[in-house]
């Protein structure tokens, strides 16, 4: 894997708009090789957005972004990257194994590192056809075939999601072990606790801004998690876009609402 001093993704004064929603507002942010940047925020804060710009599968309406030092989604972009998105649609009749050789072989090696699979918890499930297994052992050969290129830029959008225990402490290790190596690693979540197991930098984002920056620890202090519940004429889906609103779960007789502090309450918050 090469790395250079330059950041793996740079983004300035980067906005895009869908109708009059402003996704992503004026966004500038660097992501440095061996470093582990968390992108955190609240459904609808831009987070997937700016992935999907990152990996050119979007364009800005304003702004620039370069990935590895070339535009998204082109070809020098895509060899140094590895990526595991929300979903994928992976063919189910291949086993695993066929599928990390084919995915290394995009990446230009004749075979996949025979380790990986041992290192991940995969490798009593090599020769299981992919459409066979479950959703977590699918998410788990999602990540594989992510690093199955070594590459120099790691992109994880919601990687935890429906993994055990023991399958999100490999993912963990061996996230940390590719930044280790050089790599830069962006990942989404919705967890403090996730980032903070594994970033060394989380960068907050609401509304399609940048609202914090800085160590786990200090983005903690500035938005630890408020809990708020209480009786609403609105839907769990209004409730839910919000701003600065986590999650929302409807209980007996009122809703419980998880929010960032920093986060302010729009007007709706007075007809909650």
């Amino acid at each position: 894997m090469t790395t250079t001093l330059r950041p793996a993704i740079e983004a300035r004064g980067v906005t895009r708009r869908f109708g009059p929603v402003a996704a992503l507002n004026g966004v500038d942010l660097a992501i440095e090789p061996g470093r582990i940047t968390a992108l955190l925020g609240p459904n609808g804060a831009g987070k997937t957005t700016f992935v999907n710009l990152v990996l050119g599968r979007d364009r800005p309406d304003s702004g620039t972004m370069t990935t590895l030092g070339a535009n998204p989604g082109s070809a020098t972009a895509r060899r140094g990257s590895g990526v595991m998105l929300q979903s994928a649609a992976l063919v189910p009749q291949l086993t695993v194994q066929e599928h990390l050789r084919l995915y290394a072989g995009y990446y230009g090696a004749t075979t996949p590192d025979p380790a990986l699979l041992a290192r991940l918890g995969l490798a009593a499930l090599a020769q299981r056809r992919y459409g066979t297994l479950s959703g977590g052992q699918q998410r788990r050969v999602q990540f594989a075939l992510a690093l199955c290129g070594n590459p120099a830029l790691l992109v994880l959008d919601e990687p935890t999601v429906a993994l055990d225990a023991e399958s999100r402490r490999l993912n963990w290790a061996a996230i940390k072990q590719q930044a280790a190596d050089g790599a830069a690693v962006l990942l989404t979540t919705h967890l403090l606790e996730e980032a903070e197991t594994l970033a060394d930098r989380v960068v907050l984002l609401s509304a399609g801004r940048i609202i914090a920056d800085g160590t786990p620890s200090a983005i903690r202090a500035r938005v630890a998690e408020q809990r708020i519940r209480c009786r609403s004429r609105l839907g769990l889906d209004e409730l839910r876009q919000l701003p600065g609103v986590l999650g929302v779960t409807r209980e007996t007789d009122a809703v419980l609402l998880r929010r960032h502090p920093s986060v302010g309450l729009s007007s709706n918050s007075a007809n909650l």
